[in-house]
């Protein structure tokens, strides 16, 4: 499964962004697998911003509840985070995952698109 993560880009502080990953190869275990974002702020680690299941199930990091939404158009093979009242420290480099369990993990991650939130 390859993933290609898009949307980022420079956006005033209150502002709101919509990062978009497109998978391709491997149809049906796409759409089975449980979507992700991650961010990496420099000198940081990588965390996860929230993740949505096949079946819709979306769980979120405490950072970004409340001002995030993820959902999914399986026709489309695509996952999408928007993010609203963007704040500075929302700036980092988002990357899309994916990830199915079964029997071994299989777990993709996409390039990578930067967000910089200027205050």
């Amino acid at each position: 499964v390859q993933l290609q993560a898009s949307g980022g880009g420079l956006v005033q502080a209150g502002g709101s962004l919509r990062l978009s990953c497109v998978a391709s190869g491997g149809m049906l275990m796409i759409r089975a697998m449980t979507m992700g974002w991650y961010r990496q702020a420099p000198g940081q680690q990588r965390e996860l911003v929230g993740n949505i299941t096949a079946t819709g199930t979306t769980n979120y990091a405490d950072s970004v509840k409340g001002r995030c939404t993820l959902s999914r158009d399986n026709a489309k093979n695509t996952v999408y985070l928007q993010i609203f009242s963007l704040k500075p420290e929302d700036s980092a480099v988002y990357y899309c995952n994916a990830k199915l369990f079964r029997g071994t993990l299989y777990e993709s991650w996409g390039q990578g698109t930067k967000l910089t939130v200027s205050s």
